[in-house]
């Protein structure tokens, strides 16, 4: 899909000014207007159509939260705050995710990623001539740098340590992740984690054995905490 049409709502000039930095800095959200005053964004939003709001909870004259309570459509939303105690009340509406100030770039592009699998779920949901080789993508951060990759590329990921390598058709990625975060970025439907170091591609396994996938000339391990819901999947 392309990019998601994006707004930010928030009362501090800094806080929109790094979420604009940080939407510069990745293709996925366009930025299409930002606001200080959540009325004057009401009036935006009557006659545009947006994919996703970057909204402040506590600001004066109108919180994030009685504004959603005003808009009749509401798209998706990402809710940033410095004050932790919102977050419970926050998921009763339409929440891709919730940030907390200071926000920091890896934590950005988790939940903007995010978002876009939603809407793009959403999209395919609704759509009367749904295409199955939908291009879908995430991005992978590396160091200083940020690789674009399909997801149907992907063959498998290997922890090791505090890093998660992408195996993908051509190339490996190393990243800072927990194995915890694999499953915020990637479907479960198409992929399963079957081992504590390892998360396959389903659509890439080979050949299955009792004790060991293989992808190509690659043997991964299956652990036996794991194999139950492996054997699920193949029947």
């Amino acid at each position: 899909m392309s990019s998601i049409k994006t707004i930010i709502i928030d009362d501090e000039p800094k806080a929109i000014e790094v979420l604009q930095r940080y939407a510069n800095d990745t293709d996925i959200i366009e930025v299409e207007a930002t606001f200080r005053d959540p009325v004057k964004a009401i009036d935006y939003l009557q006659n545009e159509k947006i994919d996703l709001i970057f909204l402040d909870i506590n600001m004066p004259k109108l919180n994030g939260i009685e504004f959603l309570n005003v808009l009749e459509q509401k798209p998706k939303i990402i809710f940033t705050t410095a004050y932790s105690e919102y977050a419970l009340e926050s998921y009763d509406y339409n929440t891709a995710d919730y940030l907390l100030k200071p926000i920091d770039f890896k934590r950005f592009l988790k939940a903007v990623t995010k978002a876009k699998n939603l809407i793009s779920s959403e999209t395919k949901k609704d759509s009367l001539t749904p295409n199955t080789e939908t291009d879908k993508t995430i991005y992978i951060k590396s160091g200083p740098q940020l690789y674009k990759i399909q997801v149907d590329d992907i063959l498998y990921l290997e922890k090791d340590g505090n890093y998660l390598t992408f195996h993908t058709k051509d190339k490996k990625i190393l990243s800072r992740q927990n194995m915890k975060d694999v499953f915020e970025i990637l479907s479960p439907e198409e992929f399963i984690r079957v081992h504590k170091s390892y998360v396959v591609s389903k659509k890439h396994m080979e050949i299955i054995e009792t004790h060991q996938i293989r992808i190509g000339q690659t043997k991964i391990p299956v652990g036996r905490n794991y194999r139950e819901d492996l054997m699920k999947i193949v029947g």
